[in-house]
């Protein structure tokens, strides 16, 4: 064999060679995309639980009235329930906090006041009319919430707040991001509100994260507010500040607030004790702390372990 015929053979196994290997890493990519997709179809075929109604309820005319009337609900394969006839009236402009330990339902009707769940038994209604009704748009342009996890999508911040009010400003943008203690974080990244949040937001922290959908719930302005630990990730400082922007928003607005932290529920018209999906008290702060029941023992839990900001004068009847 020649130098020449080497030479030739060696650059025609190499050109042959690279579209064999490449064949192959085809190949392989087509099984992963295949296993990919066999687990999309997968969850596309499930069976939608809450959809909207053959035909839907008109919006009630009321001002927001929020009312669980006999609800029962339990989680699938549970073996118990996790709420058990709750009976609870929100009136319309007021504001009423749910409190109780870990696991004691208070999360979970929230949920139900969203209709992310439906109740097992029983209905929750809205002015009246049951929430099951109504066509999803429609109560979620009267029901807001915001959870302890915020959900921000791969867009910008600016992006990311119009997508609760796709017609809003720049002016209302920084407002809304003003009164939830995160416009000056905002303003001094290098792109400001065009800043790319990254996916599910990594690219900040907890606590800012959750400011970012208080924001975007102040923007969406709803008759009907739940927050469900909204202020959990926020240190002391930022939740005073934020806690008085989410009261001038819930002011005159039906209000539903979650909290674990019970120096933030205070000021509520009512307060609701639960205790493993039942409500135990009922009342506002000074009569739940004169009763000295379950509330209180709360309070004074709070106090001793420093896991609140409650003042130790609160613990007095």
């Amino acid at each position: 064999m020649s130098i020449g015929t080497l030479v030739a053979f060696t650059a025609l196994q190499a050109a042959l060679f690279r579209p064999m290997v490449s064949l192959l890493r085809t190949g392989v990519d087509m099984q992963t995309s295949m296993a990919m997709f066999r687990r999309v179809f997968d969850y596309l075929d499930l069976p939608v639980e809450i959809d909207n109604p053959a035909v839907p309820s008109l919006l009630p005319a009321g001002r927001g009235e929020l009312r669980f009337d006999d609800v029962s609900f339990t989680y699938p394969d549970a073996e118990t329930n996790t709420l058990t006839h709750i009976d609870l009236t929100v009136p319309a402009g007021r504001h009423v906090a749910v409190v109780g330990s870990t696991g004691s339902g208070k999360t979970t009707l929230g949920y139900l006041a969203a209709r992310l769940y439906d109740p097992s038994s029983g209905a929750v209604l809205l002015d009246g009319v049951d929430i099951k009704t109504l066509g999803l748009e429609d109560l979620a342009s009267v029901v807001g919430i915001v959870s302890q996890e915020a959900y921000l999508l791969h867009a910008t911040i600016a992006d990311n707040l119009r997508f609760a009010r796709p017609d809003a400003t720049d002016a209302d943008i920084e407002a809304a991001a003003r009164a939830a203690q995160i416009h000056e974080l905002i303003s001094s990244l290098p792109q400001g509100y065009q800043t790319v949040v990254g996916e599910r937001g990594y690219r900040f922290s907890g606590g800012e994260k959750q400011r970012l959908a208080i924001a975007r719930m102040i923007l969406r302005n709803p008759p009907v507010l739940i927050l469900d630990e909204a202020t959990s990730a926020l240190d002391t400082r930022t939740e005073a500040a934020v806690t008085a922007a989410l009261a001038e928003l819930s002011d005159g607005r039906t209000t539903l607030t979650i909290a674990h932290r019970l120096s933030t529920v205070r000021d509520a018209d009512l307060i609701v004790v639960m205790d493993r999906g039942r409500i135990v008290e009922t009342g506002a702060h000074d009569e739940l702390m004169a009763a000295g029941g379950r509330y209180a023992a709360l309070v004074r839990r709070d106090v001793l372990t420093g896991s609140d900001s409650v003042e130790p004068a609160l613990l007095v009847a």
